[in-house]
């Protein structure tokens, strides 16, 4: 029998293929199963246009058979076959698919779609086996062949014999090698997951022989073995039924089976896209983030199938990084894959459900803002963050999309909410959205500088995140307001008769804080009377872009830029030590030495700031007292 070489191919081609296109050995099975598949949907089609030819799909199945003794992997369609021609052409001249011409000339009707577009993957099989051979018999025909090859040294076809149509793939699995094991593939329980991995919604039954325990009826205790066919897969894909056939328990039950979370998901979404690309999508919003969700190891994306086959465990180019969180599916016929199947080719079609993803995440966030509050703080808690660096992030390219989706803690409503509902609130004379940072919302609500804005009846957004300050100094404003510190230079409070009476009184202590300044020289940038000081003596507020809260974020970094806030040390000139200072500035100079190094140790003190020597701090503090 003369052996044949493969067609324009060389072994090095070959072995690259079977090596270096396939990320993991097991995908073999995928292929195989996939090309079955299509071999079933080709009888389908033909019995649409042939009056004499019935399609039952119980008659249709694919089915895995073990042989560990032989080392023997079988896998039998009963689908449309192939002739010799076929076997010559689709086997023979790699990179040749029947699959995709037969789709070329069939356009899908009734929502079939061929899998196969490459003739690559049966290939895929010499990575697990060093033999194959391909026995089947064409629809419409009496004589079967069988085709044979050890790999790249090329194959044999000849006559055989086979009682119905359609396909047998034996293969003869390797032997182990020190650095890799093959017996996998030879047992069941490793077949069967594989099967659910990647080919769980096949339309057409996967049967596999499994060995099961039954009791004797004459010996109590005892049991038999007998071998049982069972169905592995389970066809139909949740997200190929009707919405109204599913219930919540439908939804929460395939998060579960799907590994999405240990927790319940708190929403989903539901997706039958048909218009420039059509897919199918199920999104879960979950109730928890996993464990390393904040993390370097955390790996975002969408499982992708392509016809019902996984194609990818996780599709990064599906989701923005500020929709990370978010778990689920992708079904498309409409997506260009590459020659293997497991990279998606960076098309038009992959952009267009992205771009459709994204915004279906985020009006499925509005909802939940909007008609179950209570279920979107408990998502803001879990993953607010995330939406945040996503305001951050791109130099602010996505804050539009993003700012409606934000909340903060109010000092009045002692809760969580929304830019909306701030700006909704606020009185016909307030200039601006004023925000307060800190450690924690008790920290915040005792720092003297809230004092000035909170007596005006204004509301304060405490922000807590270290992201925070950052985002909102990306996003700048909210429907036209501004967003101001309480800690900046300028409250934007005062009037007009207010503003020169201030600056009137500065002039009269311009001789003390100048003294102050100088003995604060390289800490503080400026010493002025306050403004939004009402019962404290002394505080921080910062000139510029940078917040002392926000260089205290900054200097915490591994690569610390040493970016420093411009500090002014703020005096109540309406508090009893106001007048301390005043007579020492007149009778003691060294007194009022004192008395500056401690008001700038105290203001260090409440916004959280290190001082710079605590044992001389702790001196001056008993210099006082005696």
């Amino acid at each position: 029998m003369e052996k044949k070489q493969f067609q324009a191919e060389s072994k090095r081609l070959l072995e690259m293929m079977i090596n270096s296109i396939y990320t993991q050995k097991e995908i073999f099975l995928r292929e195989l199963i996939s090309n079955s598949s299509d071999a079933i949907d080709k009888i389908y089609y033909r019995a649409l246009t042939d009056d004499n030819l019935t399609f039952n799909p119980e008659n249709y199945y694919i089915k895995l058979s073990v042989d560990k003794e032989n080392r023997k992997l079988t896998l039998t369609d009963t689908g449309i076959g192939m002739t010799r021609e076929d076997l010559e052409n689709n086997l023979g001249v790699i990179a040749k698919s029947g699959s995709l011409a037969f789709k070329k000339e069939n356009e899908a009707k009734d929502g079939h779609d061929i899998i196969g577009q490459f003739g690559v993957g049966f290939y895929s099989a010499f990575m697990v086996a060093d033999h194959v051979s391909v026995t089947s018999r064409a629809l419409g025909e009496d004589q079967a062949y069988k085709w044979e090859s050890d790999g790249a040294d090329g194959y044999t076809v000849e006559p055989a014999e086979k009682a119905e149509v359609g396909t047998e793939i034996v293969l003869t699995i390797k032997n182990n090698t020190e650095d890799e094991s093959y017996d996998e593939f030879l047992e069941d329980y490793r077949l069967r997951s594989i099967v659910k991995k990647y080919s769980d919604f096949i339309r057409y039954p996967i049967k596999m022989d499994t060995t099961v325990r039954v009791p004797k009826e004459e010996a109590e205790g005892e049991f038999d073995e007998k071998i049982e066919e069972e169905q592995v897969n389970s066809m139909v894909p949740i997200w190929r039924k009707n919405k109204s056939e599913l219930t919540e328990a439908d939804y929460e039950n395939f998060y579960a089976e799907k590994h999405y979370g240990f927790d319940k998901p708190l929403s989903h979404v539901h997706i039958n896209a048909d218009g420039a690309v059509v897919y199918r999508s199920i999104l879960f919003i979950p109730e928890t983030p996993p464990f390393d969700f904040y993390s370097r190891e955390y790996e975002k994306g969408l499982e992708l199938y392509a016809n019902g086959v996984l194609i990818m465990n996780k599709c990064a180019d599906l989701l923005p990084d500020y929709f990370s969180f978010v778990k689920g599916m992708v079904d498309s016929e409409s997506l260009s894959l590459n020659i293997s199947r497991e990279m998606l080719q960076h098309d038009r079609q992959l952009k267009l459900i992205a771009k459709n993803i994204e915004s279906k995440i985020k009006s499925q966030l509005k909802s939940l803002q909007k008609d179950d509050r209570e279920k979107y703080d408990k998502f803001f808690e879990a993953f607010g963050r995330q939406l945040k660096y996503g305001v951050y992030s791109d130099y602010g390219t996505h804050k539009d999309a993003l700012k409606d989706l934000l909340m903060f803690y109010s000092s009045t409503e002692k809760k969580l909410v929304t830019l909306d509902e701030y700006v909704s609130r606020m009185p016909e004379e307030q200039k601006y959205i004023y925000y307060a940072a800190g450690a924690s919302h008790s920290r915040i609500e005792k720092l003297p500088q809230t004092e000035m804005v909170a007596d005006k009846g204004y509301e304060i957004l405490y922000f807590t995140d270290d992201i925070d300050e950052f985002a909102v100094k990306v996003l700048l404003s909210y429907n036209e307001k501004e967003f101001r510190s309480v800690s900046a230079g300028d409250l934007g409070i005062e009037s007009d008769e207010e503003e020169k009476q201030d600056e009137a009184e500065a002039a009269g202590e311009k001789e003390l804080f100048e003294y102050m300044k100088e003995r604060l020289a390289g800490k503080v940038s400026n010493v002025r009377a306050s403004k939004r000081l009402r019962s404290h003596p002394v505080c921080l507020s910062s000139d510029g872009e940078v917040s002392i809260e926000m260089e205290k974020i900054l200097s915490m970094m591994p690569d610390n830029p040493n970016v420093k806030a411009d500090k002014v040390l703020e005096v109540n000139v309406n508090h009893d030590v106001f007048a301390s200072l005043k007579s020492s500035l007149e009778n003691d100079k060294s007194k009022l030495d004192l008395y500056t190094d401690l008001l700038y140790n105290q203001a260090l003190l409440i916004e959280g700031l290190p001082i710079e020597d605590p044992v001389e701090f702790t001196n001056m503090m008993c210099k006082v007292m005696v």
